[in-house]
């Protein structure tokens, strides 16, 4: 039986209003929409893949995860249809980052009945380190924090103890959970600083502003997009980033998966220089379908260090 979600305190907060249509998808297609209903499982409804992740590993088998935005999605510019809804509504747990994606925002706080977790307010985002961004909120605040595997952690150590409350007589297990998680982020956290530590060069040409945690690691970002990847840069802003890669003597300009590479190609063409793949992980696409966060990190790591000679 699903046990009611404690009272909202600090980070925990419910909404009641509950969309009648989000419940009603078809006959028969969802039923015991609420947080509530008996239906025998815990479910997540998770906005993104980072969170999705988190919510797996310290929920391992005892609850269902959904993510919101399904693989080869772009989350930044995601909607949501009636199913997935209806998945905000009956969550015994939602778990995402207010600002990021509006339409998530918009259908937990008209829809939710169970606990919520807002990312943001566990995650110390940073603010952007660049100005003119094209930011989807106006706080000013870098959004892309699984980046830092540290704040991730401490991501999980909130998803766990929001379990834990929802369903406390798995308490422990969920919180030894987020303990094996946070070693295993901490070991990929000193892979990083190790990693890229004693590079010939820190400056990286990124497609679009996702990648400002990295400069924990003594990187220096420089996108050519602002925080949506579909945003055009101007011809100053390219003209300024031709004369940046070749005064600091760049070898590579990054794309991403789940967004068109053609920007990134076409500088690296103009200036005859390689490109590479270097993943935001905001989503899983067809290329990384079997890849999990741990695994594209890593993956990531290596192409930093080949591209700044670490």
């Amino acid at each position: 039986m699903k046990l009611r979600p404690v009272p909202p305190r600090g980070r925990r907060r419910r909404a009641v209003a509950l969309m009648a249509a989000g419940c009603l998808v078809g006959a028969g297609a969802v039923s015991g929409c609420s947080a509530q209903a008996d239906d025998g499982d815990r479910t997540i409804a998770a906005a993104f893949y980072p969170l999705a992740y988190v919510a797996q590993r310290v929920a391992g088998d005892l609850a269902d995860v959904e993510n919101l935005t399904k693989p080869g999605g772009e989350p930044h510019d995601l909607e949501l249809n009636f199913k997935e809804v209806a998945e905000v509504s009956r969550a015994d747990l939602v778990i995402h980052e207010v600002g990021f994606q509006p339409a998530v925002d918009e259908a937990v706080d008209q829809n939710a009945t169970g606990t919520v977790l807002d990312v943001s307010t566990v995650a110390d985002l940073q603010p952007f380190g660049h100005d003119g961004h094209d930011h989807a909120d106006e706080s000013g605040l870098d959004p892309h924090f699984w980046q830092d595997p540290l704040r991730l952690a401490a991501v999980g150590d909130a998803v766990a103890e929001d379990l834990a409350q929802v369903d406390p007589d798995h308490a422990d297990d969920y919180r030894a959970n987020a303990a094996d998680l946070r070693t295993d982020l901490e070991e990929l956290d000193t892979a990083y600083a190790d990693g890229l530590s004693g590079c010939a060069r820190s400056t990286i040409v990124v497609s679009h502003d996702a990648f400002g945690y990295l400069a924990k690691y003594g990187l220096e970002l420089e996108p050519i997009a602002g925080l949506s990847p579909g945003a055009e840069p101007t011809a100053a802003d390219l003209a300024r980033l031709q004369s940046l890669i070749t005064a600091d003597g760049i070898t590579t300009v990054f794309s991403e998966t789940l967004a068109s590479p053609k920007m990134s190609e076409t500088l690296a063409d103009d200036l005859g220089i390689s490109t590479a793949v270097l993943d935001p992980i905001e989503g899983l696409s067809d290329a990384t379908s079997g890849e999990d966060y741990l695994s594209i990190m890593r993956s990531n790591l290596r192409a930093l260090q080949k591209a700044n000679a670490c």
